[in-house]
């Protein structure tokens, strides 16, 4: 009988569990926030930014954005440039390298600023596509946004593939200061048919802290639904205008190194 009991109490919770799954609207973008484990908080040691090595392209000096477009027109990037760096300019979009690239390394620098308003998503939201596939949001996004005391769902938090994997650690600072993030992104490998011969990989540190460890994607981040791949070749570099209604991001010192896919 304890073997039984144990059948149906296992079978009574799959029921439950599925039960809860199937109350899930469809379309619904919460069924795909994951709210635990909490990532543990990781202070972080003090700012150091990297400068560009030899081989790199620089993507950003602090000057111009004559390497970047707009996603939505394919113009000139709309977004500020000024002391240094490139601040996102509410309602202009997102921008993107004019160049395309495979796997690479890449560091950039950012700061949420100081006195930042809001909670959850809504506070200093933007994000990296590590490889922009399409208009909008499509792509392969590492989440950038201010997890500074700021609780949300754990798989869009700083750090995380968003929707997908949740960081290993939160070495967030404070709003005001810069940050780095440093990646080395594997870019996908499709067939001549389309299906997926490699799977994309991230490895990726904010500020000095690892928060992915040559994470596998389950495809392009989407914000409803499951990820999926869509073939594709080499592909541009994306920083996103999340349309906050608090001040916005502002990034610098932006490069990246080719690496053989």
């Amino acid at each position: 009988m304890g073997a039984m009991k144990g059948i149906v109490l296992g079978t009574g919770l799959l029921l439950a569990a599925s039960a809860s799954v199937a109350q899930t609207p469809e379309g619904d973008p919460k069924a795909t926030e994951q709210w635990s484990p909490a990532v543990p908080v990781v202070t972080p040691g003090a700012f150091a930014g990297w400068a560009a090595p030899a081989d790199a392209i620089v993507l950003f000096d602090g000057k111009g954005l004559d390497q970047w477009s707009a996603v939505n027109t394919g113009g000139a990037a709309g977004w500020t440039v000024a002391n240094g760096a490139v601040t996102v300019k509410k309602g202009t979009g997102n921008i993107q390298t004019k160049r395309t690239f495979g796997s690479y390394q890449l560091h950039l620098e950012y700061r949420i600023p100081a006195g930042i308003t809001g909670e959850g998503q809504a506070r200093g939201n933007s994000g990296l596509f590590l490889a922009s596939t399409g208009k909008g949001d499509e792509g392969y996004e590492l989440q950038i946004m201010d997890s500074y005391n700021n609780p949300t769902y754990v798989n869009g938090q700083l750090g995380a593939v968003y929707k997908q994997t949740p960081p290993l650690a939160n070495p967030a600072r404070k709003p005001g200061e810069w940050q780095t993030v440093d990646v080395t992104w594997s870019a996908p490998q499709f067939g001549a048919d389309g299906t997926v011969t490699r799977p994309a990989f991230v490895t990726a540190y904010v500020n000095g802290v690892l928060v992915q460890n040559h994470t596998e994607l389950r495809g392009a981040t989407t914000y409803i639904g499951q990820p999926k791949y869509t073939a594709h070749g080499k592909a541009s570099i994306k920083l996103q205008d999340h349309g906050d209604p608090s001040a916005p991001i502002s990034f610098r010192n932006i490069w990246v190194r080719d690496l053989p896919d």
